[in-house]
């Protein structure tokens, strides 16, 4: 072989390769290949070995199905006759000014829209509609008198005969004072009565604190895991606000549960300015209704209001479609168009959506 040891380098058009300086850029090259490998195969194993745990107990999937068959089901009926069905061609909907909302098929309990629906938050005097449900499942006869008792007398907010705090159209009602269940429902729920709640939760429970841990044993029942309540009329505890709360989604699977219970749905339509009294027959008060712009929503069914300075001003509204077969809830929480944005809500779903029979 010829040397070229001594050649000049600008002269030789084509060294030869230099295989030692090569060799090890190969080297380092591959080592850098394998340890990335080894870095991304570490970074993708942990989810994947959590996936392959899960995949691998087959019995765990046919167990979660079983619970949610046994549990209290949060619909209107148990065996629906018909489903919603999607129309594709319509946009989804939008409600911006809600901090959350959502649109529910009473009768399958099926979400038809959403926004933040799972989001824990304060909901007011949304919180009344299961004590409305307790109520009618814990009290067999409406008519049974409940004695006030002081702490009801003094609460906060709104009161029988004082449609808004501060402002009172008729005598409130009296320590010692008897009145039916039937009233204080009424009362609770047309004019969202803190009194009232109170009065049912002590009369069911002893106390509102006791009351409160049977709203929390049923919603627990129900599957519903974005709820905590403290309090049967939904006045949050002072300094302890966070503590009280659930979410949009869950309140409307509550509402649609108290569809069970006609009479809850029929005290919604009662006009203003009626009359409950006392089992004496003495002492008269009048109730103003909270739901101000139903009368202006077609085939609505009721309405429940809600509002304190945490929540923000909350509504859900049940409607039926022009058939009266087929029932929605809708729920808008901290929205201040609530009345509004329920009307867009109802339209968008009859428009969305058909029920075809099973």
């Amino acid at each position: 072989m010829r040397d070229i040891s001594y050649q000049p380098k600008r002269f030789n058009p084509d060294p030869p390769p230099q295989k030692p300086k090569y060799g090890f850029l190969l080297l380092l090259l591959i080592a850098i290949i394998i340890g990335d490998g080894a870095y991304m195969i570490s970074q993708y194993y942990k989810p994947y070995q959590s996936q392959i745990r899960t995949d691998a107990s087959q019995s765990a999937v046919p167990a979660t199905e079983e619970k949610k068959i046994e549990r209290v089901l949060a619909q209107a009926v148990d065996d629906p006759e018909y489903q919603p069905v999607r129309n594709d061609e319509i946009p989804d909907l939008a409600i911006p000014t809600a901090h959350a909302f959502v649109v529910v098929d009473a009768d399958t309990g099926k979400i038809l829209a959403e926004s933040h629906e799972t989001d824990q938050r304060q909901i007011a005097s949304l919180t009344k509609m299961m004590t409305a449900i307790l109520t009618m499942e814990k009290i067999d006869d409406l008519e049974e008198p409940i004695e006030i008792g002081e702490e009801e007398v003094y609460i906060e907010g709104t009161k029988i005969g004082c449609p808004r705090s501060g402002y009172c159209i008729s005598p409130r009602l009296k320590i010692g004072e008897k009145i039916s269940a039937r009233s204080l429902l009424q009362a609770m729920l047309i004019n969202s009565a803190n009194d009232a709640a109170a009065a049912l939760g002590k009369h069911i429970s002893g106390s509102q604190e006791e009351f409160a841990k049977l709203m929390n044993q049923t919603a627990e029942q129900m599957g519903l895991t974005d709820t905590h309540f403290c309090t049967p009329s939904g006045l949050e505890l002072d300094g302890r606000e966070p503590e009280c709360y659930s979410s949009a989604s869950d309140i409307a699977r509550i509402a649609a549960y108290s569809m069970r219970y006609d009479e809850v749905w029929r005290m919604f339509g009662y006009p203003n300015n009626c009359e409950i009294k006392s089992c004496d027959g003495q002492t008269s008060h009048t109730l103003l209704n909270t739901d101000v712009a139903i009368d202006s929503i077609p085939n609505a069914m009721g309405a429940k209001t809600g509002f304190t300075p945490a929540a923000g001003y909350s509504l859900l509204l049940g409607a039926s479609d022009s058939t009266h077969l087929h029932r929605i809830v809708v729920v808008v929480l901290d929205d201040p168009y609530r009345w509004q944005d329920i009307r867009t809500a109802i339209n968008w779903t009859f428009k969305a959506y058909s029920w075809e029979k099973q």
